[in-house]
This record gives structure tokens, C-alpha cells and sequence, in this order.
């Protein structure tokens, strides 16, 4: 992937940031995209209620159009993954391609896939990058890790936007009929489609969720590819990699011109040519004294001329203008109508005669009576669909971490000043005594004493166990250096890993390092 032609601007951004970068990035290349979802869903829209009107099941048209919404995906999926590297392609480019693109994972989109409530952000991964078994299930994974939340309330909130349209292309013929016909007309469209639809009504309705979707699912996809494109910036670290190689490519530009300022540097100037020549000394212009500033002459001698206007004469002449009746006269006009014309009109649109509205109110007395039951409802699904996401973080807020029972309780390791006469013994005395930590210390703090002044070399206060093991190369034995190594392995496992060694390991290590740096017994 050549990162470095993508023509919008990498950085990591929030998920409602990268669902707007892709619904710009959709809006921007609108002709392309619509241009070829028109020539594919149009002709499979005609064959679709052809063959519904054939067998009188338009409801299958429209389901099916609906289902087959992952097939024509592909559309604007193609044209923006193409176009963010500066190339977009044709409509008869985007049509051919779609013969072969995609057409391996197509029958996982239209089936067990097909109601994936994050599609949107996986179609990219199945689409462009091609992987498939095991691998596509880790890619999914990390890619949809904490962008799968606003994925998901994407699909909702398009699913929503969709109804919206849906209604609003209904409601919008509503309006255009006249108001003395509404009540006569919806009594008659209720009376047919009670009996039974016509054919271009179903047609009608057919066309009025293709377009909706139309509208809608181009803006999804191109959502869900800037949700992607976001995620792959924050794993992968693009910004940063293009910041690189925007650096690089400019410092092997300037590497030509660096070479030019040093040749240029090495050789004779030319005011010393001119010198060296008799040539006359160039002249430096005298900087002008800047002109003084005029005052501004007064604006209303220039305007009106010398004649001023008196403005007591005019203020009363304009107070004589108001007080003319002619200006301000207020005048009320009544007129008649019969009560009986208004009663008429009252009871032609009351709810009572106009069964549309009848039918109206009782879509939002239902609404308002089970509509927050349903938005709980399906709120309570929700989270239990997404409980393996948000559960270990709320039992893991409930209650403090436990301590490890097994960690063993110590004290603080506080050694003499100064070691004792009999080093041996004093281990031994410590480890019957139950500190075994306190014992290895001593044994670590003599063993390193006793290295350093058989490799003669001064340790500096604080020495790592490192730097220790590197000292004690120069001891000249090679048993030494085995048993330092071995000392400074066991204090290690001891002080950090917890791990300490067996009575008859400690006695071992005491007797061997006893023998080996000759500690008085």
C-alpha cells in the first residue's frame, strides 16, 4: 500500500472524527459513486418487480433489494478506496471491476454476515485486504477492538435515517394534495388498499425504499472505510510513517543543493573581483525622509459645500411632517360570516370523519404509550448482544484486586555496616532463623566484596548485578567466576522472581562459595 499518495490527512482522530473524514470523502466524490450504484441497482430493481409482479409478491422485491444491500456495497467501497490515493476511477471501470472484486467473500456477506451489526467497518478488511481463515478473524479483531461501539450505533442511526426518508417520501405526497380533496382522497386510498394494492402501488413503494437506500448506504459505507482508515492509523502509525518519508524525500532533494552552497562558498566573491579589478564600489541609495502627513480636511464642506443646514428648521419641519393625519392614520374594517360555513368546515376535518387521521393518532397514541417500553427493550438486547465487550470492565470496577495469597510476606532488608567474622555462619543463622532473603543478601554482599578484591578493581556505590558480573571476568580463576555467577543467579531468582532455593541447594551454595573465597570458618 503506497501510504505516502493518500490525498487526505493522517492522524489519529476520535470515531465521530473518522465517520465524518469518510462521509467528506464520500460527498467529494459523489459523481463517481452514484453514477455506478444507479447502472447496478436500477436494472436489478426493474428485473426484481418484474418477476414479483409475475408471481404477486412485491414484498419479496423489496426484501430482496434490502438483502442484497452488501452486493451493492461494493460500489462506493471501490471508488473511495481508490480514490483516497489520488486515483478515481471511471463508472465503466467501477462496473467492470465488480465482476471479480469481492466475489469470493460475497456469499459470507449475503449470509452469515449479512446481518452483522458492525458490517460497515469489517467490509473494508474482507474487501481490501484479502485475508482469509484464521487471520481474517485476528484482523477483525484487533481492527474492530474499540471502534466496534460506534460502529455498531452507525448502523443505527443510518437504519433510522433510512426510515426517515421513507416516511418523509410518503408524508411529502400527502402534502401536495389539496386540502378540500385530502379527506375525500384518503377515504378512497384507504378503501383500495383495504380491498387490495394496486400494481403501481406496490411499484411505487418498491421505488420510494430504493431510493431511500440510495441515499443512505453510499454515506454508511464511506463511514465505515474512514472508521477503518482511522483504526489502521492508530495501529499501524501511518501519520508517522509519512511524516518520515516526506523528511526523506526532502533532505535527498536538498543533498544537490547543500553540494552547490559549498562549491559556491570556496570561491572568490564577487565585491573582491571588483576590488581587485579597479571597479568602481557600488552605491547604496539614501533611504527619503518620509513626507509629513497633512491633516484630513473636514468631510461635510466637501459634501454639502459651505452652506450648512440649519437643523433647528429642520428638526421642526420634521415634527410638522409626523403630525399630518395622513401619515399615521389607524383604521378598522369588520365583515360577516355565516357561523354555519365554519361548523361545516370544523366537523370535515375533525378526527371523527377523516379516517387518515384517525388512523395518524393512533400510530403516536401508540408511540407515546410503548415507545419507551420498545426503546428499553431494544436497549436491554443491545446490551446483552454487547456484554462480553463492557462486562469485565464493570466486575472489574466492583471490588479492589485481591492480594495473591501465595506471595510471600517480607520485611525489610537491613544489613550490618560491616561484614561479620564468620560469614558462613551467620547465612546459616539467618536461613534456621526463617529469613532466607536476609541470608542471600549477606552472602551476595560478601561474594561481591570478595570478587572485587580478587579481580582488584573498585566497585562505585549502587553497582548493578551487571555490572558486577562483568567485574568479576577479570578474576583470574575460572571456578571463581562460575561461583560468582552462580551466587548472583540465585540472589536474582530470590529478589525478584520470588523464587528461593531448597535447604540443601543454600547449604551447597554456602560451602562452595566458603571454600572457593576462603571465608574464615
Amino acid at each position: 500500500m503506497r501510504i505516502e499518495e493518500l490525498t487526505v490527512r493522517l492522524r489519529a482522530r476520535s470515531g465521530w472524527e473518522a465517520i465524518e473524514l469518510g462521509m467528506a470523502l464520500v460527498r467529494r466524490h459523489a459523481g463517481a459513486i452514484w453514477a455506478p450504484w444507479l447502472w447496478l441497482t436500477m436494472p436489478v430493481f426493474v428485473v426484481l418487480n418484474l418477476g414479483a409482479w409475475l408471481i404477486d409478491a412485491f414484498w419479496l422485491a423489496a426484501l430482496l433489494m434490502w438483502w442484497l444491500k452488501p452486493a451493492f456495497d461494493r460500489v462506493p467501497l471501490y471508488v473511495i478506496s481508490r480514490a483516497v490515493f489520488g486515483s478515481v476511477p471511471g463508472t465503466r471501470e467501477t462496473l467492470r471491476a465488480q465482476r471479480q472484486w469481492g466475489v469470493r467473500t460475497l456469499l459470507h456477506l449475503l449470509t452469515w454476515r449479512r446481518l452483522s451489526p458492525v458490517r460497515s467497518l469489517y467490509m473494508p478488511i474482507d474487501l481490501l485486504e484479502g485475508v482469509q481463515g484464521e487471520r481474517l478473524g485476528q484482523r477483525r479483531r484487533v481492527l474492530g477492538g474499540q471502534a466496534y461501539g460506534t460502529a455498531f450505533l452507525l448502523t443505527l442511526i443510518c437504519q433510522l435515517f433510512t426510515v426517515a426518508l421513507v416516511l418523509g417520501g410518503v408524508v411529502a405526497v400527502l402534502v401536495y394534495l389539496p386540502q378540500d380533496l385530502l379527506p375525500d382522497s384518503m377515504q378512497a386510498a384507504f378503501r383500495i388498499m383495504a380491498i387490495e394494492w394496486p400494481v403501481w402501488l406496490h411499484v411505487a413503494w418498491n421505488a420510494l425504499l430504493w431510493a431511500a437506500i440510495s441515499v443512505t448506504e453510499p454515506f454508511f459505507v464511506g463511514a465505515g472505510f474512514g472508521l477503518y482508515l482511522n483504526r489502521r492509523t492508530e495501529i499501524e502509525a501511518w501519520d508517522v510513517e509519512i511524516v518520515f518519508r516526506k523528511l526523506r524525500a526532502r533532505l535527498a532533494a536538498a543533498v544537490p543543493v547543500l553540494l552547490a552552497a559549498v562549491l559556491l562558498a570556496g570561491l572568490p566573491g564577487h565585491a573582491g573581483a571588483q576590488e581587485r579589478h579597479g571597479g568602481p564600489p557600488p552605491t547604496v541609495p539614501a533611504k527619503e525622509a518620509p513626507a509629513p502627513e497633512k491633516p484630513t480636511p473636514p468631510t461635510l464642506p466637501i459634501v454639502f459645500g459651505e452652506q450648512r443646514v440649519d437643523d433647528r428648521a429642520f428638526r421642526d419641519a420634521a415634527d410638522r411632517a409626523y403630525k399630518d393625519p395622513l401619515l399615521d392614520r389607524k383604521r378598522t374594517e369588520g365583515s360577516w360570516e355565516r357561523r354555519k360555513k365554519q361548523e361545516r368546515k370544523k366537523s370535515d376535518f375533525s378526527l371523527n370523519g377523516n379516517p387518515f387521521l384517525m388512523a395518524l393518532a393512533n400510530v403516536f397514541a401508540f408511540i407515546g404509550e410503548w415507545g419507551l417500553w420498545l426503546v428499553a427493550g431494544v436497549l436491554v438486547v443491545a446490551l446483552l448482544a454487547t456484554a462480553r465487550y463492557w462486562w469485565p470492565w464493570m466486575r472489574g470496577m466492583s471490588r479492589a484486586p485481591a492480594p495473591h495469597r501465595d506471595s510471600p510476606q517480607v520485611d525489610a532488608l537491613v544489613l550490618p555496616e560491616t561484614l561479620p567474622d564468620d560469614i558462613a555462619a551467620a547465612a546459616r543463622a539467618l536461613w534456621r532463623d526463617g529469613r532466607p532473603r536476609h541470608a542471600l543478601a549477606l552472602l551476595y554482599r560478601a561474594s561481591v566484596e570478595s570478587m572485587s578484591a580478587r579481580a582488584e578493581i573498585a566497585l562505585p556505590p549502587g553497582a548493578t548485578e551487571a555490572e558486577c558480573l562483568r567485574a568479576s571476568r577479570r578474576m583470574p580463576r575460572a571456578e571463581d567466576r562460575q561461583a560468582f555467577a552462580l551466587m548472583v543467579r540465585v540472589w536474582q531468582y530470590a529478589a525478584y522472581g520470588q523464587r528461593l532455593p531448597a535447604h540443601n541447594e543454600f547449604d551447597a551454595l554456602v560451602g562452595e562459595l566458603q571454600q572457593r573465597y576462603g571465608w574464615a570458618a
